[in-house]
């Protein structure tokens, strides 16, 4: 349920709705838009609280929300979330894009990818420190170490990182060393994973299960919003299908989608979502083009010989400069900005 004030309802309203919801024993979210005020409530809503809080002052109307998900709902949150890093804003009007390997194996290959993102305009260096892996004997990853190796590549050029994270006991760790925690497909359900990152502070880009609906998507960003960190990223990173050509099938339509349901800024992975690196180039533009408010690309400089063996998805370094160069571009044409460092004065 929802409560809807006015945008000039005097703060001393806005308290006492706050303290009437929270003296019966439930949660009281406060979202201040343009025009508007939204406060949540999350917990059963008697009908008689419900009659008094339409009674109060500043109160417009109060309003039941039918879906499962409260505060990722658009329903409550109408405006946009901006998620802003170091001066570098996710949902806003600038295309974000991630790049990097899947894996952080050295401190050389790590810094030499870092100095290609940035050249080539990225904003986020990406790179997994601990992999989850479909076989036991798989490289899976290098751990605390690759965490280190990969703080020190991103301030030495400038750039915010971005790792996944895969238990609860790894979450403190992986804040320490990154600016962007990543929930990888297969932990998009690990409940105690998205409790304890709701109490991390730092941002995350929650990746959709590869056989998830929208509302169960969006059931797993509740966790992470209910335990009290608003900076969640959605990421459609491919579903499973019938099909055996691609790696996955990258649900194209679950970009606006999920901007109509839910406020939350909305990133898409064409690397997994496609797993062919002929495919990622047009399907990056396509991404854009739907709306995407970022992309989270592999590149890699020797993907032929990458320790994960997913160099198959992996964009060259040349390839990954000259789809931004395209993306320069395209971003206009759907509102958003985003400039190569060779356009920059």
């Amino acid at each position: 349920m929802i409560v809807i004030a006015g945008v000039q309802t005097p703060e001393e309203h806005i308290h006492a709705i706050v303290e009437t919801i929270e003296k019966e024993g439930l949660q009281a979210h406060v979202s201040r838009g343009s025009d508007r005020t939204i406060i949540g409530l999350i917990g059963s809503v008697e009908p008689k609280l419900a009659e008094h809080l339409r009674q109060m002052k500043g109160v417009e109307n109060v309003v039941k929300i039918s879906k499962s998900y409260k505060l990722a709902s658009r329903d409550f949150h109408p405006e946009n979330t901006v998620i802003s890093i170091n001066g570098v804003n996710i949902g806003g009007g600038e295309l974000v894009i991630m790049g990097g390997p899947c894996a952080v194996e050295s401190a050389t290959q790590i810094d030499e990818i870092a100095a290609l993102v940035k050249a080539a305009g990225a904003q986020v260096l990406r790179g997994g420190a601990f992999k989850p892996r479909t076989g036991p004997y798989s490289f899976q990853g290098t751990g605390v170490e690759g965490l280190i190796m990969m703080a020190e590549a991103g301030k030495k050029h400038d750039l915010l990182t971005i790792t996944e994270v895969m238990t609860p006991e790894y979450v403190d760790i992986c804040a320490e060393y990154a600016d962007i925690l990543q929930v990888g497909t297969r932990n998009m359900q690990n409940f105690d994973l998205l409790r304890k990152l709701g109490t991390c502070g730092k941002p995350v880009l929650l990746k959709r299960g590869f056989s998830s609906t929208y509302d169960e998507f969006l059931n797993a960003a509740e966790y992470i919003l209910a335990g009290g960190n608003p900076n969640v990223m959605l990421c459609e990173r491919g579903i499973r299908t019938f099909e055996t050509y691609t790696r996955n099938t990258l649900d194209l339509s679950a970009i606006p989608v999920l901007q109509q349901l839910s406020h939350l800024p909305v990133i898409s992975d064409p690397s997994h979502g496609t797993g062919r690196r002929e495919l990622v180039v047009p399907m990056t533009k396509a991404s854009v083009a739907a709306g995407a408010d970022g992309l989270i690309i592999e590149m890699h400089t020797d993907p032929d010989n990458s320790m994960t063996g997913d160099g198959v998805q992996s964009l060259f370094p040349d390839q990954f400069a000259d789809l931004l160069k395209d993306l320069e571009l395209l971003a206009p044409a759907v509102g958003k900005t985003f400039h190569t460092p060779s356009t920059v004065s």
